[in-house]
């Protein structure tokens, strides 16, 4: 046993890999997984949720999956815009081991997976789509929050999932409260919330 999590930078444990079918904007794939990474053999609900409340990204810019695990956000961006930069960015080395391999798979060429330190200071980003990693702790995710943010472009969007159970109505309001950011719910089902995000006028 190890003391591994998902945002674990580099997990001990021995790598499992092993394939799961998924469908992602519009297609079936095959893709890979590794234990010590979030959701290793499925496509989490969260997730899941999430892809079926975003609209279609926009078609150019950047566009960026915080936390990106095996990569199917970052593939449903890549798939779904493939004249935008997507940014797949992870703490973990495995995921984006992981990430890269399944963007490869499926021709994504227009997907870099990296870690937010390496990700340029001044980006802009055209939109975001998480499922953020809430057992990080309430202060280090609003600390992830308060990074990322910003770097919405002014038209800029991020969509996030987050279950109620574990703070999404709070982390709404205190991205109102805090940030002054923009917050719209998109949909409330299975436990779960969809927030639309603008870019804050405070950080």
């Amino acid at each position: 046993m190890t003391g591994d999590h998902y945002f674990t930078a580099a997990p001990a444990s021995e790598q499992e890999r092993r394939t799961i079918d998924v469908h992602l904007a519009g297609r079936d794939l095959r893709l890979t997984t590794a234990s010590g990474v979030f959701s290793a053999d499925h496509l989490d609900s969260a997730t899941r949720i999430l892809l079926g409340a975003v609209p279609p990204p926009p078609p150019e810019g950047v566009l960026v999956d915080l936390g990106c695990g095996w990569g199917p956000l970052a593939l449903a961006l890549a798939l779904a815009a493939p004249g935008a930069r997507v940014l797949a960015v992870d703490v973990n080395e495995r995921a984006l081991e992981l990430t890269r391999t399944n963007a490869a798979a499926v021709g994504a060429t227009n997907v870099t997976a990296m870690r937010p330190e390496d990700v340029e200071p001044d980006v802009r980003v055209d939109a975001l789509w998480s499922n953020p990693p809430i057992r990080i702790g309430k202060a280090a995710l609003h600390d992830l929050l308060r990074r990322w943010l910003p770097r919405l472009a002014d038209d800029g969007v991020a969509h996030l999932v987050v279950a109620k159970q574990l703070g999404a109505d709070s982390l709404a309001r205190w991205l109102v409260e805090t940030l002054g950011a923009p917050v719209e719910r998109v949909t409330s089902q299975g436990g779960f919330r969809v927030l639309r995000v603008g870019r804050p006028t405070t950080a």
